[in-house]
């Protein structure tokens, strides 16, 4: 069944690039496996996938000692500060950086453990008063002021769309987060990508690859409903 889904997840990304004249490399897929058991993880290794994404920073530590060496781990969930710690030399990119303090704190034990961590920037395209990121407005003073900070690399933007019942709604969100990514680029800052644009989830990844994500966050399409208990 783990197969089956992630053939079909793989096939809709494929068609999806196909309909917006990219090529299916441009495209990662990031297989959400928070609260998923290891067995279900080695399933999809097994398909062929390697890049994997965490909410919880003790899962991602914790997975990472029972799984292959060569998995690509993504922080995607929201990250508290007391917690970088157990993520800065194991994820190969932070989605969701949203303040100065936060960048603050990966950029200070990056330095602390002598590595090189990317990161995105996650922004609350939408607004939504439940979702974390930081505004569109305020998007680019952040990028500036944490762009020198030490052993960090900005890579882009990541923003989780409104869940809604028609992926088409989200096709705006998008685009305005691929129009910022644009927008900051042609400023030239040191230290600054706009290469990853992380948006897109199971509901709506197609219309994400669409308006030009170069990764998409699947979760529920390829391991099935979570399990919160």
């Amino acid at each position: 069944m783990l197969r089956e889904n992630f053939d079909e997840v793989e096939d809709k990304i494929s068609q999806a690039c196909i309909r917006s004249g990219r090529e299916r490399s441009e495209v990662t897929l990031i297989a959400v496996s928070k609260t998923k058991p290891v067995d279900m993880l080695r399933e999809i290794y097994d398909c062929g996938q390697r890049d994997f994404g965490e909410n919880k920073p003790q899962e991602m530590r914790d997975k990472t000692a029972l799984l292959p060496s060569d998995i690509r781990w993504h922080m995607i969930g929201h990250l508290q500060r007391n917690k970088v710690k157990y993520v800065v030399d194991k994820a190969c990119l932070i989605h969701s950086v949203d303040s100065v303090r936060l960048a603050r704190a990966i950029s200070d034990e990056a330095v602390k453990k002598q590595c090189q961590v990317p990161i995105l920037i996650e922004v609350n395209v939408a607004g939504e008063e439940s979702k974390f990121g930081v505004s569109v407005e305020n998007t680019y003073s952040l990028i500036n002021e944490i762009s020198a900070y030490p052993n960090i690399h900005i890579e882009g933007l990541m923003t989780i769309a409104p869940f809604v019942e028609e992926p088409e709604d989200n096709r705006p969100v998008f685009r305005k987060l691929r129009q910022l990514g644009v927008d900051i680029k042609a400023k030239n800052i040191n230290n600054v990508n706009m290469c990853i644009y992380s948006m897109g989830m199971t509901n709506d990844y197609e219309v994400a690859i669409e308006e030009g994500a170069t990764m998409v966050r699947v979760g529920t399409g390829i391991f099935g409903a979570r399990n919160y208990t």
